[in-house]
Parts: structure tokens; sequence; C-alpha cells
């Protein structure tokens, strides 16, 4: 049964997303707000949903009430203005932490790593990329360290375009307006991504630009086998060398749990690991790819590149050992590669 709110929607727009901009709706409307035990409704959804109604707190369950928030995305960015807003931080949360804690019991089967750091990256965006956002993990403990995060704006589209490309894609999720008020060229998200390599000590361009004791983590190969290279031939850039090697975690879950996963939902299923956020919103995926990547490393698995890029031809990648461990775990399980 739906439910009516009746709402300041100058509170909603202001305050939930504190744009500058001013609503295009009545100073007061009746808003109808699907039921929030909705499985349609994503649980960012449930969780601004469960603000604007005034009987939220009766039938909003536990876990989004007392035990998760959406993050804030103009926090993630380096943008929330709203950190003294206690209405605010009561709807939103601020820190990575509270979804990405390793516990103590989890180290036991942990093994070393060749590796110190891992950059879990899920790219958003088809046509052009519109999401980049990355979580770092410490290889060592799984402890989250750092997050970096990013709206992109078009290089090529016209204006009509990007209007009708991001409602389809983010309006759906309730995000569209941060994405306008925040999305920049992604020349100048790759430079703010190098800066910040560079306070972590992840990469030095003066000694080959490659990372250094890291690798990015995907789920699959096409955000750095296909995307990056697009986008940089789009935006007139070269492909920078430390997006030359990764990770697919893919790879390595098929040949250490001797199961193929088709991808994060999967994993996610058979690790019986609760989804949190929204499905394709950029952060929550990579949040949700670095908690699988936490399980498997508390059960024991040992990474490796999978994949490795020509220098000579940038838009070209070869499996290192993942086409290998690929095929060796297919063949034991009776499958046949596609």
């Amino acid at each position: 049964m739906a439910l009516v709110a009746r709402v300041s929607t100058r509170r909603v727009f202001s305050r939930h997303l504190h744009s500058p901009f001013p609503s295009r709706l009545s100073p007061h409307a009746f808003i109808p707000l699907p039921s929030l035990s909705s499985p349609r409704l994503s649980a960012r959804n449930r969780a601004v949903a469960a603000c604007l109604s005034s009987s939220a707190p009766a039938v909003i369950d536990a876990h989004t009430a007392g035990r998760w928030k959406p993050m804030c995305l103009y926090h993630t960015q380096g943008k929330c203005t709203k950190m003294d807003d206690a209405l605010h931080l009561a709807k939103f949360s601020h820190d990575f932490m509270v979804d990405l804690k390793a516990t103590t019991g989890s180290l036991n089967k942990l093994r070393p790593q060749n590796l110190d750091y891992l950059l879990v990256l899920d790219l958003e965006g088809r046509v052009e990329i519109l999401e980049f956002p990355v979580l770092m993990i410490d290889a060592k403990n799984m402890d989250f360290i750092d997050s970096f995060h990013r709206f992109v704006r078009p290089a090529v589209m016209s204006e009509q375009r990007i209007k009708e490309y991001i409602e389809g894609k983010y309006g759906k999720l309730g995000v569209d307006r941060v994405w306008h008020d925040t999305a920049i060229p992604f020349k100048d998200v790759l430079h703010e991504f190098e800066l910040w390599m560079k306070k972590h000590h992840l990469w030095v361009k003066e000694q080959g630009g490659l990372l250094n004791r890291a690798a990015f983590v995907t789920c699959g190969n096409w955000d750095l086998k296909t995307k990056i290279p697009e986008q940089c031939k789009v935006s007139k850039i070269k492909t920078p060398p430390y997006f030359m090697e990764w990770i697919n975690l893919k790879d390595i879950y098929l040949n250490f749990y001797k199961r193929r996963a088709t991808g994060m939902m999967t994993m996610m299923r058979e690790l019986e690991i609760p989804m949190l956020g929204s499905h394709h919103l950029g952060i929550d995926d990579t949040k949700n790819i670095a908690r699988v990547l936490q399980r498997m490393l508390a059960d024991g698995v040992i990474l490796q590149i999978t994949a490795k890029r020509s220098s000579s031809a940038p838009g070209a990648a070869r499996a290192v050992e993942g086409r290998k461990l690929r095929k060796v775990a297919m063949a034991r399980d009776g499958f046949r590669e596609g």
C-alpha cells in the first residue's frame, strides 16, 4: 500500500542533496511513496523514502534504520558542506569503515600477498565513463584505507544528450542532481586521481608511472581492458601506464573456489554476502566488490595479476595467468570456455 507524505520540497532538495539549485517542485507537495518494504526499491531509495514519511520509523526495517545508511555522495567526492547538520548526518553515512571493517576473527586464514595495497575499481557508463570510484584496501590485514570517487562529465556529448543519459542512468537511483552538481571532465578526474595516488605513495610518474606494490582489482576485464582506453581516446589523452595491468576477481574466484561467477551479484549470493546500496551505482558496486575481496582474503586466497596490456597497443590486453587458471578450473569442473 502506497504511503503519501506531505513534505517541504525545499527542505528535501536543499537538505537531502544540499544542492545550490532550486527545486522544480512547488514549495510543498504531496508525494506518493511506495511501500518501504517493496523489493523494487533500492536500499538507498528506501532510506530516502523513510526520511520523507512521517510514519516511516514504524515500517522501515532495522537494517536500514539502525545499521545501514546510504553514503553521502558529496562527501565521497570531498564536497559535503553539511557535516555540522545533524539531520543530514542522521540520514547519510560519511564513513566507509562502517561497511568495510575487517573483524579480528577473519584474519585467521589470511595469507601473505605480493602486493601491499588493492585498488578496487568499478566504472559506470557505457557510452562514456560517468563514474570513477576506487577503494583502497590493505592486502596485509584487509583494512579499508581510503577512497577516491568522482562523477565524470562526458567529453563529446551535447548537453541535451548528457541530460537524457544521466536521467536514464542515475535518475532512477535518485542521484542525478548530485551528478550534475559535481561531475568533472575525465582529464581532471585522472589529474586528481594521480594526486591521490601520490599522497598514498602508490605511484610516481618519474619512475615509469607504474603502481608501487599495488594493483587494481576489477570484476571482469571490461573496465581496464576496454573502457579506459576508449575513454582516453575520446578525451584525447594517452592511456596512463598505471592502467596497464590488473586483477580480474572473477578469474581469481573461479580458480580459488572452483566455480564460475558471472559477476558481482553471483559472487555475493554464493558467499552469502548481503547487498548494500544500489546496484549500478559505481561507488556502491565498488564497495560490494571490496566486501567480496575481503571475504576471499579471509578465506585464504592469494592474489596475482591476471591481465596485462601491451604498451605498444594500449587497446589490447593479454591474459597473464587468468586464462590458464580459468581453463584449469573449468576443465576440473566440466566447463567449456565460451
